[in-house]
């Protein structure tokens, strides 16, 4: 039975879905890979000109993408085949997300040594964001840990070509936990470093910080426990939800501060304001946390 369905019975129901908790999971990361490509064609798109080196995560977060998707695609049939095509393009994930941290990281070495006025604070804040290209190296550790088949279940012992297997120090579910509160720390330093470029007295950009902190706490939590209780797993829940209620309201707040009076829309406010994507970031982690829940059996 599921941790899901262990608090609300009626969710073993979802234990029939066509897909696995695995495959749920690469699903996600294929989308995360497409909505990370347009979320940074959007930001580098604000100064009207895009450079060589900032299209590589664009064309490859949409790249990506489309091979995850057809990996899922030769997974009905060929498992292995698929883990390993699924492999690569996750490993080149994490390559991509570590150039970008590289090439962010230099920019914010240039403004600190700008002058003695520049502070480090100030340079991390309006610096090109460090966590940025960070979602990629985490998609990709995410989506690896979903590429092999796990079995038995919760054992740690995941299952390679050639009748070989490697046994980890935590189950898959525990591994999940983990990154997700990963995910969310990450998320929450970007909400934080984002609106530390505007105004943090508002109490309303204090929202997702506290939600956040707290996603991270009990994900965190989760993982290092080998047999969660209910109300373990309903305290989880709850953050998950929590997050989900977060991303809502900063989006509609997002949206209203890109308005201009009588709520008309101009185009190019919501490509230079508040960035409509970032807050359903928290709804993102909120939802892979969520798939965590389910049943990690799946066939081999």
């Amino acid at each position: 039975m599921s941790y899901l369905a262990e608090v609300f019975p009626p969710a073993a129901r979802l234990d029939r879905l066509p897909l696995s908790r695995d495959q749920f999971m690469l699903l996600m990361a294929a989308i995360n890979e497409i909505f990370l490509s347009v979320d940074i064609y959007l930001a580098h798109n604000i100064n009207g000109t895009i450079t060589r080196n900032e299209w590589i995560p664009i064309i490859f977060g949409v790249t990506a993408g489309v091979l995850l998707l057809i990996a899922g695609l030769i997974a009905l049939r060929y498992r292995s085949l698929a883990s390993i095509l699924a492999t690569l393009v996750l490993i080149g994930s994490i390559v991509v997300g570590g150039l970008g941290i590289s090439f962010h990281l230099s920019r914010t070495l240039l403004l600190e040594s700008a002058g003695d006025s520049q502070t480090v604070l100030d340079a991390l804040v309006w610096a090109p964001p460090l966590l940025g290209p960070m979602f990629f190296a985490l998609v990709g550790v995410l989506g690896i840990s979903a590429a092999w088949i796990e079995s038995p279940p919760n054992s740690g012992r995941l299952l390679l070509p050639g009748n070989r297997s490697v046994q980890m120090p935590y189950s898959k579910t525990r591994a999940y936990f983990l990154i997700v509160s990963v995910f969310i720390l990450a998320a929450t330093l970007s909400s934080v470093l984002d609106h530390a470029r505007f105004n943090l007295n508002n109490p309303w950009v204090w929202l997702p910080t506290m939600a956040g902190l707290f996603g991270v706490a009990v994900s965190l939590i989760m993982g290092f426990i080998a047999r969660p209780t209910r109300w373990d797993i309903s305290v989880y829940i709850g953050a998950m939800l929590l997050l989900l209620l977060v991303a809502l309201i900063g989006f509609v707040l997002h949206v209203n501060t890109s308005l201009i009076p009588r709520g008309t829309i101009v185009v190019e406010r919501f490509i230079r304001g508040s960035p409509l994507l970032a807050p359903l970031l928290f709804a993102n982690v909120a939802l892979l946390g969520l798939l965590v829940l389910l049943e990690p059996r799946e066939e081999g």
